[in-house]
């Protein structure tokens, strides 16, 4: 029993997918080429060198079949795989994300296990690897037929592309393939801090003066909003996009009967499922920002952000983010004049998730503390709005204006509805909470504007990222919806050229950027051209 549970421990080990969607019974139907090639090596060794070749064999195959289940975690949760050089320092965010769900020590809990259960795949896989081994030198003409059985077969399945689920191969080498594509990666990993140094020290904006920025939003109020995992899945899958589509239609024709016209688009993000300040960076940088080193080394240069430009050229600039506490030492790179966080919004009311607060109440404290200010100039605001934040549960609803104080008329709604036990144990009920969620989050803003705006308004909100797989299946885009609202219609004519869409909805064939592209055309049309470099 126990040979038995050690073989299946390493044939597992040595065909299992990547990925959460190839995990299903037919997808274990394989021949792994390491099998075979262990196998070999172990008849044609010496019995004294056998057990120090098992026991390091083990020991890879223990850190290979860790390095898989990080890729499937990651895959899952941020659509793309672990990487061993530059992913570690994750894990203090997942700590914060882990301890704002489930409290401290809830957080301590799962870090102890998480530790537990590295040790127990190394200590085990080594231990099944060494029985194997011994297995084998005791039976070694069953091995050898084995062995000379199984190998044309894998042979021949490999030439053939055999395959009984899609894209999983029967011939399998997915460890090797594991170890392979890891290797490559951390070199690559390993320059990508002084490459990407070299590629933010080129700024074409970085010498204009703050008399030429932004001269065609003069005395315009400038809100860059971003919607919390608002991706193009929100819009154009054919379960949310009926739902979501008539919350955007409708704030189409509410805004424009207040005056206000739009345009829409799609860019595409660093992320996904994960990692919104990375998007925050790459949108107000004009630079790919898809690792936190690159985010540090970002915050460390006097690179020009869309918010600097806007201190430079005379705005106040204000950062309103609800779910950050504490101090926050990138405000001075970003060229904020403000920072309104958790402890200084007077929040007195009851936590939604993983959101601090809701999102109405953001934009309600933002309007009374910044916008109504008596006396004030022209103001550029970032809010984050962060209802629409995975795990979707509990959720909050629309109440009137005048009702939101502060904040402790929530109270009641935040023991509303199902836990997050129960919804998270059906993807169905998952993805009705994340639509539910992008709902309420964009009727908070539609009605903001129009409640609260006025002539100067502009308005430019989109999504951060594309929500985790479990919403949007795997191998979906990375785009995310952007628009822009104005009463001015200079504002709008200023962009004509962009060919961006009519209405708050983009369609699926509006234009596609990236992220960090949007920066430099901001800038440009409604500024002037880049300035030239000093001499």
């Amino acid at each position: 029993m126990t040979t038995a549970c050690a073989g299946l421990l390493v044939f597992l080990a040595l065909i299992a997918p990547q990925t959460v969607g190839q995990l299903t019974p037919a997808a274990l139907v394989r021949i792994p080429v390491e099998g075979l090639l262990g196998v070999a090596l172990v008849l044609v060794l010496p019995a004294r060198a056998r057990r120090v070749v098992a026991a390091f064999g083990g020991v890879v195959l223990g850190l290979l079949t860790i390095l898989k289940i990080l890729d499937v975690g990651f895959g899952a949760v941020l659509s793309r795989p672990f990487d061993p050089v530059l992913d570690w320092s994750l894990a203090s965010d997942a700590g914060a994300f882990l301890t704002g769900s489930i409290g401290r020590a809830g957080a301590i809990a799962v870090g102890v296990a998480a530790v537990g259960l590295v040790a127990g795949v190394l200590i085990v896989m080594t231990r099944s690897v060494l029985r194997l081994t011994g297995v084998i030198g005791r039976h070694r003409t069953a091995a050898i037929r084995a062995v000379a059985v199984l190998a044309p077969i894998w042979v021949a399945c490999a030439l053939l592309g055999a395959q009984i689920v899609t894209p999983v191969p029967i011939a399998a080498r997915s460890v090797a393939s594991l170890a392979y594509y890891k290797a490559r990666q951390v070199p690559v990993s390993l320059r990508d801090e002084q490459v990407f140094a070299s590629q933010v020290a080129v700024d074409p904006f970085q010498n204009t003066p703050g008399d030429k920025l932004l001269t065609g939003l003069r005395g315009k109020d400038v809100i860059f909003t971003f919607v919390e995992s608002y991706g193009r899945d929100a819009v154009q899958d054919p379960e949310f996009a009926p739902k979501v589509g008539a919350v955007l239609d409708d704030g189409t024709r509410r805004l424009s009967a207040a005056g206000y016209a739009s345009r829409s688009a799609f860019l595409t993000s660093p992320v996904a499922g994960g990692g919104s300040w990375l998007a925050h960076a790459t949108f107000f940088s004009g630079q790919w920002i898809d690792t936190i080193q690159r985010h540090h080394t970002l915050v460390s240069t006097d690179r020009l952000t869309l918010t600097s430009a806007f201190q430079r050229a005379n705005w106040r600039t204000v950062s309103v983010m609800p779910n950050t506490g504490g101090p926050w030492p990138e405000a001075k790179f970003y060229g904020y004049d403000q920072v309104y966080e958790f402890e200084n919004l007077g929040y007195r009311g009851p936590k939604f998730g993983w959101a601090t607060m809701p999102d109405q109440y953001t934009l309600s404290t933002f309007d009374r503390t910044e916008m109504a200010r008596p006396g004030r100039g022209p103001l550029m605001g970032e809010l984050v709005l962060v209802s629409s934040h995975m795990p979707w549960t509990p959720l909050p609803r629309m109440i009137n204006w005048g009702d939101v104080r502060d904040g402790s008329v929530y109270g009641p709604m935040a023991k509303e509805g199902e836990s997050e036990g129960v919804v998270w144990r059906d993807r169905a009920k998952v993805r009705t909470q994340y639509e539910r969620s992008i709902e309420y989050s964009l009727n908070s803003l539609i009605s903001y504007v129009q409640t609260h705006g006025n002539d100067n308004l502009v308005l430019v909100f989109l999504g951060d990222h594309q929500p985790a797989p479990i919403v949007t299946g795997e191998g979906a885009s990375r785009d995310v919806p952007i628009t822009i609202v104005a009463r001015d219609r200079a504002v709008l004519d200023r962009i004509s050229g962009w060919g961006w869409q009519d209405g708050l909805k983009p369609g699926p064939d509006a234009p596609v950027w990236r992220m960090d592209a949007f920066r430099d055309r901001f800038l440009t049309a409604f500024g002037s051209q880049p300035a030239p470099p000093p001499h």
